[in-house]
């Protein structure tokens, strides 16, 4: 696997100045994904390969989404017009309070009787027909500032995420009959006047599935903007790049989806919609060619943008854990350190219950025991001890209760005594 055209054996199937491996990406299929040579497809014949152009270095630049949702953002707020509410709108009523004491809310309340709309609360924002809170006024900032080298790189980052397939499938574009991406083909479109034919180089190319993608995807809008001019909504299909318009825009513009856009003037809008990265886009030869001649290279800066420089990659290999096991890494990194060992704490057999189980498992029952017969031993003691106390200290008839109960016997044996002499006087 390793030559002098390959010398790195981890990845043969990818060249050396592949996009992938600059952005830690290894999956290579059998559409390409990045290559230093660039096919030209004739856009009459797909099949016949015109010529190849080299890569430009602004499709190897980083990807920054978030740059690109930054710019998006701010840019987007520049087509805005002003809109707020009118001065007087839900004060044109001549409303006034009722004040106090008649178990009604202090709330402004439209004067007059006999309709509905008397007594009713105005003015306020809780109210219905009242005026809003804080209303929007036309001179809040509509619009904002954005940096032209941002927007520049911006542009250039969404330019090379359109060259990688996963992240221009990943956005919803069907592109499994393109030959190859960045797709670029012969100058002969720009000389294209007529849709049906624009159509039909379109389908030529691979574009089929896309075509009818964005067809099926017409829908009526949610929402109110349906009585406002803009009641359908359609998904976004191929970006058509040229160099000269020659016929081209006006080929193209009734295509459901489809967009062009010169190379000169290419918008974050439209390469990247809605800010995110991976739009389907078809270039043609003079404008893939003048890609250099806009952004120019690395080393060199960009001829047609004054003091402009592509932005760099923070890392040339994004692959983390190939930096880190590599040997020249591994090489100059202490030995890993080891957890010193750790003893568990020894616990006394005679004083821990659960340590004393695993030695000896009997060791529950024979306790149980023990302490049966001990309480048993107690019992019987304590009897023996309550039967001698008995008997040593309650002698029967020595009781204080029965010698208190003998001194009332003997008083209620004189009284039933005199009763019966009494009873035996009266009857003589």
């Amino acid at each position: 696997l390793k030559s002098a055209q390959n010398p790195d054996p981890v990845i043969p199937s990818l060249p050396r100045c592949c996009p992938h491996r600059r952005r830690g990406l290894a999956s290579a299929g059998d559409m390409a994904t990045g290559r230093p040579v660039v096919t030209v497809y004739n856009c009459e014949n797909p099949g016949e390969k015109a010529s190849t152009l080299p890569m430009p270095q602004a499709l190897l630049s980083p990807l920054r989404p978030d740059l690109v949702r930054y710019i998006h953002t701010n840019v987007s707020k520049n087509k805005r017009q002003p809109i707020s509410v009118g001065a007087k709108v839900g004060y044109e009523t001549a409303a006034e309070s009722w004040g106090t004491g008649r178990a009604v809310a202090r709330v402004p309340r439209a004067p007059g009787g006999g309709t509905h709309r008397s007594g009713q609360g105005a003015f306020g924002n809780m109210c219905r027909g009242g005026g809003m809170f804080s209303p929007t006024k036309t001179w809040r900032r509509w619009h904002r500032r954005v940096n032209v080298t941002q927007k520049r790189h911006a542009v250039a980052s969404a330019l090379a995420a359109s060259s990688l397939p996963p992240l221009v499938m990943a956005r919803g574009h069907r592109i499994g009959q393109v030959a190859e991406l960045p797709l670029v083909v012969s100058d002969s479109l720009e000389s294209q006047t007529k849709t049906k034919q624009a159509v039909e180089i379109l389908k030529k190319i691979g574009c089929t599935e896309e075509l009818q993608r964005v067809i099926d995807s017409k829908k009526v809008r949610a929402g109110k903007g349906k009585m406002r001019n803009r009641r359908y909504t359609m998904r976004r299909g191929p970006l058509v790049v040229y160099n000269e318009d020659n016929g081209i825009v006006r080929a193209m513009r009734n295509i459901p989806g489809v967009e062009t856009a010169c190379v000169t003037r290419l918008n974050l809008l439209k390469v990247a919609p809605g800010g995110t990265l991976g739009r389907f886009v078809i270039w043609t030869e003079g404008a893939f060619k003048k890609l250099n001649e806009i952004y120019g290279s690395m080393k060199s800066g960009a001829p047609m943008k004054k003091g402009y420089h592509l932005l760099r990659a923070q890392m040339e290999n994004a692959d983390i854990a190939r930096i880190i096991n590599s040997t020249e890494v591994q090489s100059v990194l202490r030995p890993k350190l080891e957890a010193p060992k750790r003893f568990a704490l020894k616990r006394n057999a005679l004083k821990n219950k659960e340590v004393m189980e695993k030695l000896n498992p009997a060791f529950a029952e024979v306790k149980a025991e023990r302490r049966q017969s001990a309480t048993a031993e107690k019992r019987k003691a304590r009897e023996a001890a309550s039967k001698a106390h008995n008997k040593k200290h309650k002698r029967g008839e020595e009781t204080f209760y029965k010698k208190l109960m003998t001194a009332f016997e003997a008083k209620a044996k004189e009284g039933d005594a005199k009763d019966a002499e009494s009873v035996e006087a009266e009857e003589d």
